[in-house]
């Protein structure tokens, strides 16, 4: 299978879908995109705008995965802006749910955050986000932890429990 890996950065997403697959990822940053291809090297990796990237290539792959930066949707960042001004979310996301599910032939999915506002198009809700596919995405019970308390731990602690290794990096 041919899949499309959109907004990649380390490859958390990836790390689960094995090595049978022809992939290609893109990654915005230079840097970032290069740890990425040191846990993957049998993957393709394009440095550069995953957005337009998705726009002149989709035909191409079987599957595409997209999980548009999500900064601009996220409740966090709403509550964190609430004394500062008002700015308007990254309509990219849906712009990508639009143009998969009226031009695309495979299967995708769209991930992102919950977001602070009701969604524009309704998703299906699993853990603390959503997803937008053409088909339905079953709960794994790979759920995390309800409580996390990410306070005072340790840059080793996150990675052993996250199973990267980016100290070289």
């Amino acid at each position: 299978m041919k899949i499309l890996n959109l907004y990649t950065g380390i490859g958390g997403n990836r790390k689960l879908w094995g090595n049978e697959h022809q992939i290609t990822a893109t990654e915005y940053e230079t840097n970032i995109a290069k740890i990425y291809q040191d846990f993957f090297p049998n993957d393709t990796v394009i440095v550069g705008d995953a957005h337009d990237y998705l726009q002149k290539h989709y035909k191409e792959f079987d599957f595409i995965w997209t999980s548009p930066p999500c900064p601009t949707h996220s409740r966090m960042n709403f509550l964190n802006n609430l004394d500062r001004n008002a700015s308007f979310p990254d309509m990219k996301l849906y712009e990508e749910i639009i143009f998969l599910k009226t031009w695309f032939k495979g299967k995708y999915v769209v991930e992102n955050v919950r977001s602070y506002y009701e969604p524009l198009i309704k998703p299906q809700e699993l853990q603390s986000h959503y997803f937008w596919s053409n088909f339905n995405i079953p709960d794994t019970g790979l759920q995390r932890k309800k409580v996390r308390n990410d306070k005072g731990m340790t840059l080793k602690v996150k990675m052993e429990q996250q199973g990267f290794n980016i100290k070289a990096n």
